[in-house]
């Protein structure tokens, strides 16, 4: 029996979250717990090893949020939108895929993590794979490393890898039974972008 190739995870934090009303790299749980350290261990949860997280807007206080055994990727131009923060990211990674995920899902369930990677099937260089929610697309996202040079040279402005995965005929997995799929935009109640 052969192992699978190990698949990183990315948690996508660079950005400002100007409708957030702050960075969400520094968003907290009620309880306290840092939004990135639920992202990395989500993806870790899920089977993906190594964990980067990509920062930029509010880097240097973010920083000491994420886990040690995450790898830290600076994003320096995040003010340019999605685009440059998975740029970023994907040129960091060093191994056959990646699975990408925002850091303001905080409710996301590690079984969609684990579902999509089940998706790669024997390939996961070649494989793009991605989690829907009653039909529609969203998070997590598997995508193989032969992808990446396409899918870099294509992002434009504050765009991720959607029409990328839906003009590639990515594989699509229902996760709808696991978490609602919905990211956050807007500060919940009980909760602080850590900047107090």
């Amino acid at each position: 029996m052969t192992s699978r190739p190990p698949l990183a995870g990315l948690v996508l934090a660079a950005g400002a979250g100007a409708r957030f009303g702050g960075p969400k790299a520094l968003a907290r749980r009620a309880d306290g717990t840092p939004w990135l350290a639920i992202a990395v261990d989500l993806l870790r949860g899920g089977g993906c090893d190594p964990v980067l997280v990509a920062l930029g807007a509010g880097a240097d206080e973010a920083a000491p949020l994420v886990p040690p055994d995450a790898v830290v990727v600076l994003v320096e131009d995040w003010a340019r939108g999605l685009s440059a923060t998975l740029r970023a990211g994907l040129g960091a990674v060093r191994v056959d895929a990646v699975v990408v995920m925002p850091v303001d899902t905080p409710d996301a369930d590690p079984r969609a993590v684990r579902r999509i990677i089940a998706g790669a099937r024997e390939e996961p260089r070649t494989a793009l794979v991605q989690a829907t929610y009653g039909g529609a697309p969203g998070h997590p996202a598997l995508i193989g490393r032969d992808h990446f040079p396409a899918l870099i040279s294509g992002l434009t402005e504050d765009r991720g890898a959607g029409a990328y995965l839906a003009r590639h005929g990515a594989a699509t997995v229902e996760c709808g039974d696991l978490w609602s799929g919905a990211d956050i935009d807007v500060r919940p109640r009980g909760e602080d972008s850590g900047t107090r």
